[in-house]
């Protein structure tokens, strides 16, 4: 089950939430360690809840598990069920807890509220966007903004467009990722007839998107003086570019036919997305 809740979904979740709460630190306001804790383990228990009910409700003809037996298979489904609901459940009480602390105002409750509405159209029927070819992007969005925003708006209460300068290239990086992982596993969702991002755009379409985003990022990230912040704040992210460089490529050559090495493709990319959260937030704390 740990398997199936995504733990590099839920590393990536903490580093990007990380980075939203390190931003009111440079803004001069104070830190707040208990807003900080709730809203830590509120974004876990979400993105593991949205992990869980995609698989709760997959297909019956997929496995859960390699090698499973029905029985094995129905009482997996039901318990990832049951601690879904429980996860869910829980973040109602973090969020009443951080109401009582008065620290949830109008734009935090909306951010927990997008949460909760991105986990279920995300895993469940009859939305379900995992299977409609968008569930890559809702990832995305939901790890590089709604989680950052969360952990920002609790130590702060208000938006700033700061936080929108560096999420949106995270984005570009988070989708950019998932993509590569549709890739991975591209076989076995052509065997089961999956709505993957990447079936829906074939891979014609799917390997240029793919450099495009990372490129995108890249080119945000540059044009952040232009919008009024200091270079000092967003060099630290082009410390991956040679990596996003060395992800392209790598791609370019397995579409052109060669080899592939997925597991140091998907290495490359989780290092890029990963790296350029953690060096932003390197840069937010020293400062």
């Amino acid at each position: 089950m740990l398997r199936l809740s995504r733990p590099l979904n839920l590393l990536l979740a903490a580093l990007t939430y990380i980075l939203g709460a390190s931003i009111p630190a440079y803004l001069g306001r104070p830190f707040q360690l208990a807003s900080f804790a709730l809203g830590l383990a509120s974004i876990l228990l979400a993105q593991a809840s949205m992990a869980l009910l995609g698989e709760v409700f997959r297909p019956h003809n997929e496995p859960l598990v390699e090698g499973e037996t029905p029985q094995q298979k129905e009482t997996l489904r039901n318990n990832m069920l049951y601690i879904s609901v429980g996860m869910i459940a829980t973040i109602a009480f973090i969020a009443f807890i951080i109401y009582l602390n008065s620290t949830l105002t109008l734009s935090s409750f909306l951010f927990l509220l997008s949460s909760f509405i991105l986990v279920f159209a995300y895993a469940i029927p009859p939305i379900r966007l995992m299977d409609r070819g968008f569930g890559e992007l809702i990832l995305a969005a939901h790890i590089a903004y709604v989680v950052p925003s969360i952990g920002f708006l609790l130590q702060v209460g208000e938006n700033h467009r700061l936080l929108f300068v560096l999420a949106t290239p995270l984005i570009a990086l988070g989708l950019a990722y998932f993509l590569i992982l549709n890739f991975v596993t591209f076989q076995s969702d052509q065997k089961y007839q999956r709505g993957t991002l990447l079936r829906r755009l074939t891979w014609e379409r799917a390997v240029p998107l793919h450099h495009s985003l990372v490129a995108f990022a890249y080119v945000m990230y540059a044009l952040a003086p232009m919008l009024g912040f200091s270079f000092n704040l967003i060099w630290p992210a082009f410390l991956t570019l040679p990596f996003a460089v060395f992800q392209i490529i790598q791609l370019r050559a397995i579409a052109n036919g060669n080899p592939p090495n997925w597991k140091l493709l998907t290495s490359t990319a989780l290092a890029v997305f990963g790296l350029t959260t953690y060096f932003l937030t390197l840069t937010f704390w020293l400062r």
